[in-house]
């Protein structure tokens, strides 16, 4: 019989891949962390990790280990949430992983209601580069610009939104209109850094016109937004940023018009709680609130 408490280290490392931030997530030295590793490995018989370019990755075995411990680990945060009497209680921590644009534009605007109608609800919304991933724990929902594959969630689409080019009066006046896709390559392009771009639902310049590239490069689509309306050049923005901003014209809505969804993720042990469901719902609203913004309207 193995000590209970080896597998919360085990999980810690396999979800951080390194020994020391492990540590530090779980306040306990590194030096303890590599005891207990061991200690789960003999008693199991079976190597869990295999060290690679400075970082653990699991074996067949860890894998196989992995499902068993996130299960135990749902169990018991589920006894402890029951036992709290939280799973009905609309109070609580609830950390959401969203795109910065859509944090910034769609969720930020309805943050103030949301705190008025669930004032116990403590909502962290986290809008790093690339998304937290709920089935590693990392956040307990996320919006996704695609649906994944992988690891024991649920998953709900939110919706769709649209996304065109716009330019600002100013650099329309100063280099010209173009009026088809290949136009575009006399113009100065604004969108990604192809190597961070952390979603291929991101790569947005390939499908107005392949071979595109931008001249003017940005990891965050705010200062994209930016550098478009003071006249730098043109890109690809959402139209729930881009019809935001009155000083925008949009281009070729008729011929360049891309589609991509939200997606609702979260784990699977979570979707029960009241204050889930809470930001769950409010999410669903605020994706309403993108209808009017979407909808067809001539481009000037």
């Amino acid at each position: 019989m193995f000590d209970w408490d080896d597998l919360r280290v085990f999980l810690a490392v396999a979800r951080a891949r390194k020994v020391a931030p492990a540590a530090r997530a779980l306040g306990i030295d590194a030096t303890t962390i590599a005891r207990r590793l061991a200690r789960l490995e003999k008693a199991l018989d079976a190597e869990l990790f295999e060290m690679g370019a400075g970082e653990r990755s699991l074996t067949a075995r860890g894998q196989e280990l992995l499902g068993h411990a996130e299960a135990a680990e749902s169990a018991a945060l589920a006894a402890v949430e029951e036992m709290r009497g939280q799973e009905r209680t609309l109070a609580g921590q609830v950390r959401l992983s969203v795109a910065e644009g859509f944090g910034t534009w769609v969720l930020a605007p309805g943050m103030g209601d949301f705190n008025r109608r669930h004032p116990g609800i403590r909502l962290d919304l986290i809008t790093a580069s690339g998304f937290l991933n709920p089935s590693k724990r990392e956040a307990d929902m996320a919006v996704m610009l695609a649906r994944p594959q992988r690891g024991r969630l649920m998953v709900r689409r939110l919706g769709d939104y649209r996304l065109h080019l716009y330019a600002s009066p100013d650099y329309l006046a100063r280099a010209g209109r173009p009026d088809t896709p290949s136009d575009l390559r006399g113009h100065t392009l604004i969108g990604y850094v192809p190597e961070f771009i952390f979603s291929p639902e991101l790569d947005y310049l390939d499908e107005v016109e392949a071979g595109l590239e931008a001249h003017l490069r940005s990891t965050s689509i705010i200062m994209q937004q930016r550098m478009i309306a003071e006249g730098a050049g043109i890109g690809v923005l959402p139209d729930f940023i881009g019809r935001r901003d009155a000083g925008l014209v949009q281009l070729m809505a008729e011929r360049v018009e891309i589609t991509r969804s939200f997606w609702l993720v979260m784990h699977g042990d979570l979707r029960k709680l009241a204050r889930i469901a809470a930001v769950a719902d409010w999410l669903q609203e605020r994706i309403e609130t993108l209808k009017p913004i979407d909808g067809t309207a001539p481009a000037r």
